[in-house]
């Protein structure tokens, strides 16, 4: 092969398995390698690329980011099918009252007693879009507009790595109907930089996903952290679905990000009780939803029930109860966080506001309480962000029409915990308390996220627990909570002798929590749940990496050049170190066990399970096969070597069926492990 050739099949390769990894990375929330890894990929694909451009293709990973050139105007789109609204339902009465007018429908077209499955999907609160493939190539990408005409946004969704670029086993034409929207975490995080670079921030995430989508520049698309959820299909040609529901599977298959949460219930009952679950638990979610979208899933009944006006009948939206509503800034008061930052939070006169009474509200920073311009006295719109943390988004309209208000709030001179003067670092988006040590604002949050699920998980040791345990003295740092004793515990307010032995046990019973769960239990910044994991993995002990060095550090999965001399700058601390020392001599885990990553007779080998296995679970299965040296991914791909697969196993095993990976049950599992 000539040297070109070579090149070719390299970029070939190179672009082949950069989309695998930006699957596992945003459909599948799975990521195999770092991003330092991936970066290496994707700089060699630009370097063969800016050698030779003929090598250059339309869906190359590279022109998603700098390889696009803004557009002079947003051009009009007619869609193919029109991109149809909902009717609403908001409450139960009404939802049935939809089903009853379907079977009213359906009998004057002769269908009585029909049996319906219906589809339940969260509605998430972003811009609709249509993506449409032609021969496996994205070739446009399209707003929803008035649901006839679009705009042409087709620069701006190549930037998006949720979408797929290319598809493989494709048919002639296919349309994609999708949401863009923005995490609320990746939201939050984008505001924070925009405050600190003096910018203007959002109000909510869907204004920022619909904003940014309708940008001229896709440069700037692609600097913001725009995700999709696909949730249905448009003109197809060479494939078709019987069910709403097989269409999803198929579409996730092939690399599309649908929502884990759809699910497909028998008859109205199951569909009311899943709408009232998703009510309550929206707030969990890392992205904003405002509804339950609930279809007909048999794809015949949804041609025979049809379209009334410009909203299908066989489909509607369950809506929430609205979640702002305007109320009284009656003061600004200030939190101290674990690492000493202090947020600003609102005192408000009490509304209700999405179901709940709402008395305090989130104000973020103070950048952005400058940036809204709150005084105390103003009438303010108040926000459930995600349906769970309250949020003050700006003053009501007319509150810029007086001229009495009061001064803007500052950060106080002095911590309100421990009225230690308050300093804020260059560049930096909060005031802070240095006073990481005696301060007790700092020490509560502290030794709350010690003992949380994620880090220790001490059961039976709360925030009012935690509280209650610093307020009597009996314990001055996490190490105290070693030398606690039930007699001591049972004198406290709240506790008898069989609570104060239980938690006990559980605080004794925390010294076996695996080495990365302590390093992320101990507070240091940049040292979240994965990160710890991570890192306990590479360096196997405390003491090594005590030892190590910043590049070191950053040699591990997922931490950057300045992420690591943050976290060997506290490893250095003095009083970090001593704590580290108080935990250890009390007999808490610092060192990994088990064989190190690619030790055992699994090693190199990557596993996906599915379905419900006889004996073991989910975890223990995932502990054995790592405990051997194997890894377990999420996702079935052309690298996945076997799929355990057990009772009612879904669309993994048909996709382990199609690429040949070889399946196993729980004993083919058994026998791999060889007794480990």
């Amino acid at each position: 092969m000539s040297r070109r050739g070579d090149r070719a099949a390299r970029a070939a390769e190179l672009r082949a398995e950069l989309q695998d990894h930006a699957e596992r990375y945003y459909v599948h929330d799975d990521p195999v390698i770092g991003d330092d890894e991936y970066d290496a990929l994707y700089g060699e694909l630009k370097a063969l690329e800016e050698a030779d451009p003929s090598l250059v293709t339309a869906d190359s990973p590279t022109q998603r980011v700098g390889g696009l050139a803004p557009v002079s105007r947003l051009e009009k789109v007619t869609h193919a099918q029109p991109m149809l609204s909902l009717a609403n339902a908001r409450s139960e009465e009404e939802l049935r009252d939809w089903v009853q007018r379907m079977r009213n429908h359906l009998a004057r077209e002769g269908i009585e007693d029909p049996v319906f499955r219906f589809v339940c999907e969260p509605k998430i609160d972003g811009l609709a879009i249509s993506l449409l493939y032609r021969d496996g190539g994205l070739e446009r990408g399209a707003t929803r507009g008035d649901g006839t005409v679009g705009e042409d946004v087709t620069h701006n969704l190549r930037t998006i790595a949720a979408i797929p670029a290319r598809l493989e086993d494709a048919p002639p034409l296919l349309e994609v109907r999708g949401e863009v929207y923005m995490a609320l975490t990746d939201f939050q995080a984008l505001n924070e930089r925009r405050a600190e670079a003096g910018e203007s921030t959002f109000m909510n995430p869907r204004n920022a996903a619909a904003g940014t989508i309708r940008q001229l520049d896709p440069n700037l698309a692609a600097q913001r952290p725009l995700s999709m959820w696909a949730y249905g299909v448009g003109v197809t040609e060479g494939v078709s679905f019987a069910r709403h529901s097989d269409a999803l599977a198929w579409l996730r298959e092939r690399g599309f990000p649908v929502n884990e949460d759809i699910v497909v219930r028998d008859g109205e009952d199951e569909v009311v009780a899943q709408c009232l679950g998703w009510q309550e638990r929206r707030g969990s979610l890392d992205f904003e939803i405002d509804g339950v979208v609930v279809k007909v899933d048999d794809a015949e009944l949804q041609r025979r029930l049809g379209v009334v006006g410009r909203d299908p009948r066989w489909a509607i939206a369950w809506k929430f109860p609205p979640t702002t509503k305007v109320t009284r800034l009656l003061r600004v008061d200030w939190n101290v966080g674990k690492f000493g930052d202090l947020h600003p939070f609102a005192v408000l006169e009490p509304v209700p506001v999405g179901g709940v009474t709402v008395k305090l509200a989130t104000l973020h920073n103070e950048e952005d309480l400058a940036r809204k311009d709150l005084r105390v006295g103003d009438e303010v719109i108040v926000l459930r962000a995600g349906d769970v943390i309250p949020q003050v988004v700006s003053p009501a309209p007319h509150v810029a029409e007086r001229t009495d208000r009061g001064p803007l709030p500052r950060p106080p001179e002095r911590c309100p915990d421990c009225g230690t003067r308050t300093v804020k670092p260059e560049g930096a988006v909060f005031t802070k308390c240095p006073n990481r040590k005696g301060c007790p604002g700092q020490q509560w949050q502290l030794t709350k996220h010690f003992v949380s699920r994620g880090a220790m998980d001490v059961e039976g040791l709360g925030e009012l627990q935690v509280q209650r345990l610093l307020d009597a003295g009996v314990i001055s740092s996490v190490a105290d909570l070693y030398d606690l004793t039930a007699e001591r515990i049972a004198q406290l307010e709240g506790y008898g002798e069989v609570s104060a032995r239980n938690l006990v046990a559980a605080i004794e019973r925390s010294k076996e929590v695996p080495f990365g769960r302590v390093l992320f239990a101990l507070g240091l910044e940049e040292v979240g749940f994965v990160t710890g994991r991570n890192l306990a993995q590479r360096f196997r002990s405390i003491d090594a990496l005590l030892e190590a060095t910043p590049d070191q550090i950053a040699q591990t999965p997922g931490i950057g050049e300045k992420m690591a001399a943050t976290i060997y700058e506290q490893l250095q601390d003095d009083d970090m170190r001593a704590l580290i020392a108080a935990l250890r001599a009390r007999g808490v885990r610092f060192e990994e066990e088990g064989p190190p990553p690619g030790d055992g007779p699994l090693s190199g080998r990557t596993f996906v399970l599915t379905g419900t296995l006889p004996e073991l679970t989910r975890e223990e299965a995932t502990a054995r096969i790592v405990a051997a040296g194997g890894r377990v991914t999420s996702s079935v791909s052309k690298k996945t070597d076997y799929v355990v697969a057990g009772d009612s196993p879904g669309s993994k095993l048909a996709k382990a069926e199609r690429l040949g990976v070889d399946v196993v049950d729980e004993n083919g599992l058994l026998a791999l492990l060889g007794g480990v």
